[in-house]
């Protein structure tokens, strides 16, 4: 962990209090920067909301050339409110309700419509094309692809298997398009959004799924003349620090680049598009608390010391969900700011709450005492965004760091909030 880092955790504990979260600004920025070198125009940039859809955090991204991927009301009002205009967000997700689907339609009616609609089934396809129907509009949509690949990544994130609730599968992509209303009707067939996976181990996969995507593209392009577009989702892993190296996004774009280049010019699509999430804002978050107490004992595992936090599930789900792991460091050691090369030993790492499974992981740590403060990093997709008040616990302060000043982007909840 960087020095300044740790400071402005320590800092920020000081100031804001236990748990909450600090996100390191100048490293969102890097991260969206190499998001951009790898993709860079014309591919669209969309970040997926729903990895950290703070506004305050998020607002920062319009200017560095992205646009946005939301999958419900409230991440749309979300993406506006971080400044993200209607024409750069995209509305996708599994399930939409007739009330998302009507938000659409009223986009589009407006100079300012959205970017598209991800389609998931024939029903919603229907649903849509009434609702716009009657309201005498056209709505540009795209149909999400399952591409039947098994993805380099854990069962519960592999979304482009076969057995997969997302997306249709090829063979189903004629009925999609009929129940819409066929080439005629008021839905404007603009291509196939495909999404395999999160964390990918490797890049096999992703491009399978690419060169999947380009073909019935363009087998689609005789009978629908607008379908010019492929969003092929993210799945760019982020490495957290303890299962090695990971794929870059440079090496997703030098696969897309060669499956685009094999094509004749003109079966090529108009627009590509991307969806990263986790890899703009994890590497940037860092969740803090504070040590309640620390056992000496000696478990099955050979374990010895058991340290609990004030934070836990509540804040980062991720190791209970599926045993996702994060790296832990000490801030302070018997109050003092831990040194870095001061004696350390194996540690369990538990939160407070009642839950057997509230487990953070293990981590080296030095001796550690009542109030001293640890830090468990890569934070910032997907704790916050997934965090709750089970056992009656308010929300984090969550604070940016610029490099330089502390700035509170929400404000900690209250026992009052919690009614």
């Amino acid at each position: 962990m960087d020095a300044a880092i740790a400071e402005a955790c320590r800092r920020s504990a000081r100031k804001h209090g236990t748990p909450l979260y600090l996100y390191d600004l100048p490293r969102l920025e890097a991260d969206a920067a190499a998001l951009t070198s790898a993709f860079p125009a014309p591919w669209l940039r969309l970040y997926a909301l729903k990895a950290n859809p703070l506004p305050k955090l998020t607002g920062r991204l319009p200017g560095l050339g992205f646009g946005a991927t939301a999958v419900s009301a409230g991440e749309l009002d979300l993406a506006r409110r971080a400044g993200f205009r209607n024409a750069s967000i995209a509305l996708e997700g599994i399930g939409k309700t007739d009330h998302e689907l009507w938000l659409a339609v009223e986009a589009a009616e407006t100079p300012d419509p959205l970017l598209w609609v991800s389609l998931e089934s024939a029903d919603e396809a229907a649903q849509l094309a009434a609702f716009a129907r009657l309201a005498g509009v056209a709505v540009d949509v795209l149909v999400r692809l399952n591409p039947g690949v098994q993805p380099e990544t854990l069962g519960g994130l592999a979304v482009g298997a076969a057995d997969s609730k997302f997306g249709v599968l090829a063979d189903e992509l004629p009925t999609v398009i009929e129940a819409g209303g066929g080439p005629d009707g008021p839905l404007r067939w603009r291509g196939l959004h495909l999404h395999v996976g999160s964390q990918l181990g490797a890049v096999d996969a992703w491009r399978s799924a690419f060169r999947v995507g380009l073909r019935l593209l363009s087998l689609q392009r005789a009978a629908l003349p607008d379908f010019d577009t492929l969003d092929i989702g993210s799945g760019f892993p982020v490495a957290y620090g303890v299962d090695g190296s990971v794929p870059e996004p440079r090496r997703f774009a030098e696969a897309a680049a060669d499956e685009v280049a094999a094509l004749p010019a003109d079966a090529r699509p108009a627009r590509l598009a991307v969806e990263p999430g986790r890899a703009i804002v994890a590497a940037c978050g860092w969740l803090v608390g504070r040590v309640l107490h620390v056992r000496e004992r000696v478990w099955a595992d050979g374990l010895s010391r058991l340290i609990v936090l004030d934070t836990g599930m509540t804040e980062l789900i991720r190791p209970a969900l599926y045993g996702a792991e994060h790296p832990i460091v000490a801030l302070t050691s018997h109050g003092r700011p831990a040194p870095a090369d001061g004696p350390v030993s194996l540690a369990r790492i538990d939160g407070p709450i009642c839950e057997s499974t509230d487990r953070l992981g293990t981590a080296d740590l030095p001796p550690l005492v009542r109030d001293d403060l640890v830090a468990i990093g890569v934070a910032g997709a997907y704790g916050s965004a997934m965090s709750m008040t089970y056992n009656g616990r308010p929300r984090p302060a969550e604070v940016g760091w610029d490099g330089r000043r502390l700035t509170v982007l929400r404000r900690r909840g209250t026992e009052a909030s919690l009614a």
